[in-house]
């Protein structure tokens, strides 16, 4: 439950803060006081969208604080652990501001967390119903919703096995329409696939080949130029035939060798010279010898070897344009195949999800058929329960029923069309909620399923804003012990401008409206004894001070004691 509310700077609200606590908390106040903004904060502690117009005229940001007191922290603990907050002592707190630039922030157990955070939470911990919420009662999803909460365990555990044999069916459907839909597309695919694997496995390139290609026509292409290069180069250093004015290199070098050796015993300095010396002459001859070899590898018929290698480049350049690069075409030799075995595979594949789309069906048809045995049971006994809990709040001829009927072709939810009914008075004919419910028959059909599905489903916290709308006299007085019956389950805290309403509350508090001549500012009072009662006198009659609105509000609250005894 919530223990404690704090709100600072939201719409006409300075500074407040609301004792909440168990059982039923009433909050009431003058129009235009700012009811609506406990409402408001509420909302955005459980992850409601933030308004920048919200906040409090002049204010940097506005801020809101909610003090939980878990009676089961392991609901939520471990979603509170991932943000990294803390609960303490069962205890948890939620906060959220909203900057006058539109900026958000929430605060998750003493740290800062994602406003969806808020959201997950306030499923486990809340539910709130304002006048938006009566209307989605309208809606074909809100009564399947409330149908399959009132079913409990039995139908969530049906529903939860429907749904995974749905998703099953459904994609292999999906897979099976894609292959039949795609199959002439897919077989030229195949096709062109195999056409090009076999010009790959034709070709067979090789990663770096087309490199090694490119440097082997360089050389053919200048094959003359390096035969004459080579050759003199090789008669520089160590010419086979030397005329006596152009030695070679080696002779030169055994020369001054010779030179030097002559001196030697001369000088000792001279001796590492002569070794150098007599090293090179080494190295050049292994140069003349290695200049040999290249000219002796030279092909003499490098005519015919470069057309080949132009042949070859021009087979990968294909390849290389075919696929974006031969690295590319290289890949695509590797993954096609597995591609085309996919492909080939097609007529196969649609063999097998054909009989598994069949069986699934049959499947999910059995799981459909036991969602809606349930359903069909759970409708009757909702109807019954509902239709008592009206008839205590003052509608006594009132029947509601709830139709199960079965859909053209299964959905994500079952096979079900789920309509609540109200009969208003006899003679009248059943209509769905959607259409032939007032507002407030609209706010007592909404109480008294919550009542119900509350017996069995239980909820931490309920909030309602407006649940009294277009309802006063006896029927207010019956919502107001409903409610009451409620909170003995839960924690009920109810926005209402009716004190028959009111008066059943065991925490009543009020939005107190000030203003200093320039700007409106409001607070929230804890109101007991003779304050109470002027509030309650308030509300029936507009005044605080009127003896016989004092005298009718006492009598009303003694009443709402009795009642709720």
């Amino acid at each position: 439950m919530i223990e404690e509310l704090g709100i600072r700077d939201l719409g006409v609200i300075a500074e407040a803060t609301l004792p909440l606590g168990p059982g039923f908390t009433a909050v009431t106040g003058e129009t235009g006081a700012g009811k609506t903004m406990v409402v408001t904060a509420l909302g955005l502690l459980l992850g409601a969208r933030s308004d920048a117009a919200a906040v409090r005229a002049g204010a940097k940001q506005a801020w809101v604080e909610g003090r939980w007191l878990l009676a089961d922290p392991e609901a939520v603990a471990e979603r509170v652990a991932e943000t990294g907050g803390e609960i303490e002592a069962g205890e948890l707190l939620l906060g959220r501001s909203v900057s006058a630039e539109g900026r958000s922030r929430a605060v998750v157990g003493g740290r800062s967390a994602p406003v969806g955070v808020l959201a997950e939470l306030g499923e486990e911990l809340v539910v709130v119903h304002g006048q938006a919420d009566q209307q989605r009662l309208r809606s074909a999803t809100a009564q399947r919703e409330a149908l399959d909460r009132f079913g409990g365990a039995p139908l969530a555990a049906a529903l939860e096995a429907y749904r995974a044999g749905f998703e099953g069916w459904k994609a292999d459907a999906a897979e099976l329409a894609t292959l039949r839909a795609e199959h002439d597309a897919r077989a030229r695919e195949a096709e062109e696939l195999r056409e090009a694997l076999d010009e790959l496995e034709t070709v067979d390139p090789q990663p770096g080949e087309d490199e090694e290609l490119h440097e082997r026509s360089e050389r053919l292409t200048n094959l003359e130029e390096l035969r004459l290069a080579a050759a003199q180069a090789r008669e520089l250093v160590s010419a086979e035939e030397v005329a006596d004015d152009a030695p070679d290199a080696v002779g030169l070098v055994e020369g001054a060798r010779r030179q030097l050796e002559r001196v030697a015993g001369f000088d000792a300095a001279l001796a590492p010279i002569a070794e150098a010396l007599t090293n090179a002459g080494f190295l050049l001859a292994d140069a003349a010898a290695e200049l040999s070899g290249y000219l002796a590898s030279l092909d003499a018929d490098g005519a015919r070897e470069l057309e080949l290698v132009q042949e070859r480049r021009a087979l990968l350049a294909g390849l290389a344009r075919r696929h974006g690069s031969l690295d590319e075409a290289i890949e695509f030799r590797r993954t096609g195949g597995l591609r085309l075995v996919e492909l080939d595979g097609d007529d196969d594949r649609i063999a097998v999800l054909e009989a598994s789309v069949e069986r699934l069906r049959d499947e999910l048809d059995r799981l459909a058929d036991q969602l809606t045995t349930l359903r069909s049971s759970a409708a009757e006994r909702l109807a019954a329960a509902v239709t008592a809990e009206l008839a205590a709040l003052a509608m006594p001829d009132a029947v509601l029923s709830v139709s199960v009927e079965p859909l053209d072709e299964p959905g994500v939810h079952g096979r079900d069309q789920v309509q609540i009914l109200l009969r208003p008075h006899p003679g009248a004919e059943p209509r769905s909620v959607s259409k032939g419910a007032s507002g407030g028959e609209l706010s007592r059909v909404m109480l008294a399923i919550e009542v119900v599905i509350g017996a069995v489903d239980p909820v931490p916290t309920f909030v309602f804003d407006e649940v009294d709308a277009g309802v006063g006299g006896a029927a207010a007085i019956e919502i107001g012990r409903r409610l009451a019956k409620l909170a003995e389950r839960s924690q009920v805290i109810v926005v209402t401008h009716l004190a028959q309403v009111a008066a059943f509350a065991g925490n009543h508090l009020s939005v107190v409206k000030g203003t200093d001549g320039q700007v409106t500012s409001s607070s929230v009072r804890q109101l007991l004894g003779a304050e109470r009662e002027a509030e309650m006198a308030r509300l029936l009659s507009g005044l605080t001070d009127s003896e016989i609105g004092l005298a009718h509000a006492r009598e009303l609250l003694e009443i709402a004691a009795e009642r709720a005894a």
